[in-house]
């Protein structure tokens, strides 16, 4: 498989892909999806939605050649967390 190279910004593909996703695909595909993630190529409004992110993904690839994906998580406004929910307590 070869790489993907972004032809936007980071910032372009997350407004592009957030737009496309309130505006053409949210209201079909929300309901009873929570959880599950929505690849969408921002150049074609193309779409795969899949419990599996890189399923998603990949699936989208084999449509939509050299596709500019942005990931949204059903339900959430991030894909990925990092750390833990609350802060470290002191040890002194």
């Amino acid at each position: 498989m070869s790489k993907t190279i972004a032809r936007y910004s980071k910032k372009e593909i997350a407004e592009c892909g957030d737009a496309i996703y309130e505006r053409e695909i949210r209201q079909f595909i929300e309901a009873g999806n929570k959880g599950k993630f929505v690849a969408i190529d921002i150049e074609t409004g193309a779409f795969e939605l899949d419990a599996d992110e890189m399923s998603a993904c990949n699936r989208l690839r084999e449509r939509v050649p050299d596709p500019q994906i942005w990931l949204i998580k059903i339900g959430s406004r991030y894909v990925h967390r990092f750390g833990g929910q609350k802060p470290m307590e002191s040890s002194q």
